[in-house]
């Protein structure tokens, strides 16, 4: 009998992981120019910024693992120069799961403290750890300047935002801020409420975001289309409007599932659409609540 367990549970984690690459098998990974030098790549996950340049390829989050030989021919296709740097804007493995990958393409990968901690000490779907090679191998606390292709790009770590360990990146020249998933276009977001995230954190953030950026600046957002500072301050305003609205239920004694179900909260933003996405107007009612609530 303990064989057979054995044999099930093999054959379960071999068609798992095989079925897991059989889904990405059609996706195409789409290329944006979004400045001379930086560009946008779209794929199934979070969005790739990538710098080419003399310095080499700068890159800036990776999907998942079985889109890496895709995501590089992409890269390929722009320059035919290595990949040097890889920063992560935060853990989630639809950000780092190529990171194995593209470390043994070269790249030096660079995340916040916080994001080391927690891709060693959580499991991936499969049970096991993330092995060495997926680290960063250079992280910071604050912010932190790199110089490559030409140009300074800060990056800058917000505090209990989407996650912990967030950060943004902005190009000084290409004026160029890709922000991971402290913000999703046109979308409710989606605030990892048991990985560090906050409400009050995630709209600090976006605030931080805005103040980096200027009427011409090109925002690659951590889901969604290329984006501008109008779209961004929008995303912000909806975010103070449901922080309000969710506050006076509060007040009032309502409880969780009440806010839950309370459609009016959101239905400025449910109207523009802003539901559709992979967090829907009851789930970020919810998660208003509970973060504000603490």
């Amino acid at each position: 009998m303990p064989c057979i367990s054995k044999s099930i549970l093999i054959a379960f984690f071999i068609f798992g992981s095989f079925a897991n690459a059989q889904r990405f098998d059609n996706v195409k990974i789409e290329t944006i120019k979004v400045s001379d030098h930086v560009y946008m790549l779209l794929g199934a996950g979070g969005n790739i910024g990538v710098s080419i340049g003399d310095d080499g390829v700068f890159v800036i989050d990776d999907q998942f693992a079985p889109l890496t030989e895709k995501i590089n021919a992409a890269i390929k296709a722009l320059s035919d120069k290595d990949i040097t740097f890889l920063v992560n804007t935060h853990f989630h493995g639809d950000h780092t799961g190529g990171n194995e990958n593209m470390q043994k393409l070269g790249a030096t990968i660079i995340a916040h403290d916080n994001v080391r901690q927690r891709l060693e000490t959580t499991p991936k779907r499969d049970g096991s750890m993330k092995v060495k090679a997926a680290l960063p191998i250079i992280t910071f606390n604050d912010q932190m300047s790199l110089y490559v292709n030409g140009e300074k790009i800060g990056v800058f770590h917000v505090e209990h935002a989407h996650t912990d360990g967030d950060a943004l990146l902005y190009f000084t020249e290409s004026n160029v801020l890709h922000t991971g998933d402290t913000y999703f276009k046109s979308r409710y977001p989606y605030i990892d409420l048991k990985s560090g995230g906050s409400v009050n954190g995630y709209i600090e953030a976006v605030k931080l975001g805005l103040q980096l950026v200027d009427d011409n600046t090109k925002i690659i957002p951590g889901h969604g289309s290329l984006s501008n500072k109008a779209e961004y301050a929008l995303f912000l305003k909806m975010l103070e409007d449901l922080k309000m609205a969710v506050l006076v239920e509060i007040k009032a004694g309502k409880s969780e599932d009440e806010v839950a179900k309370n459609e009016s909260i959101t239905k400025t933003y449910d109207d523009l659409n802003y539901g559709t996405g992979f967090i829907n107007s009851e789930k970020i009612r919810r998660a208003f609540y509970l973060s504000l609530k603490q």
